[in-house]
């Protein structure tokens, strides 16, 4: 599979979240390799967006990332245990960015399940299967995805992202963001995007037909 170019992520965070749905995001870490298929996204729009750290224009040392090149992983803790992973899109000057919000575990699953769990593969309940890479913090502990990693080019060869392969064709919902109560009129904003059908999405929108 061929790894994704500087221009793939040189467009809006809206154009970039929807296209990474079936991408695939690798981490070679320890002389091993893991990696998960992307099956639920948000967009991050920037200045005018309140969800978005970068809201307003807001530049701190944390968020410098975000105003960068595109193609750089923009990485944060969140109650000061969980980290999150973040692309930064669109061109420099223009802070937008996607989190990553779920994938499919697809290589290096024993370790997968040892990060998170403690405890070998074939100890793990269905649930807890289920639950590997299922959230934002999740897939980055499973992944060995920390905030020491924001900045990383992930044009490099250490965390970089990858093409589908020959794919099946999916039902992409289109939905609004998670957790972002503090945002007023951005909570309504249509700016997650997972696959429909897919177990690992994190959260399902009710209003939406579950296909799968």
């Amino acid at each position: 599979m061929k790894k994704l170019e500087r221009s793939f992520y040189n467009r809006t965070a809206i154009e970039v979240a929807k296209g990474l749905l079936g991408k695939y995001l690798v981490h070679r870490v320890n002389g091993r390799e893991l990696s998960g298929k992307i099956v639920e996204t948000e967009a991050y729009m920037g200045p005018d967006d309140k969800a978005a750290h970068s809201c307003s224009n807001r530049r701190t040392k944390r968020t410098e990332v975000m105003f960068g090149p595109p193609g750089y992983a923009y990485v944060y803790l969140i109650y000061g245990m969980y980290s999150c992973m973040n692309i930064v899109a669109s061109e420099v000057e223009s802070p937008q960015a996607v989190l990553i919000r779920a994938l499919e575990p697809v290589k290096g699953l024993e370790d997968m399940a040892k990060a998170r769990y403690h405890k070998s593969l074939a100890d793990c309940t269905k649930k807890e299967l289920l639950g590997l890479t299922n959230g934002p913090g999740k897939l980055c502990r499973a992944m060995g995805i920390t905030n020491r990693d924001s900045g990383e080019d992930l044009c490099r060869n250490r965390i970089f992202l990858l093409e589908g392969g020959m794919e099946p064709e999916f039902e992409m919902v289109t939905t609004t963001r998670i957790n972002i109560d503090y945002a007023e009129e951005a909570i309504h904003f249509p700016y997650r995007f997972y696959i429909n059908g897919n177990r690992y999405v994190s959260v399902r929108d009710r209003n939406y037909p579950f296909s799968g």
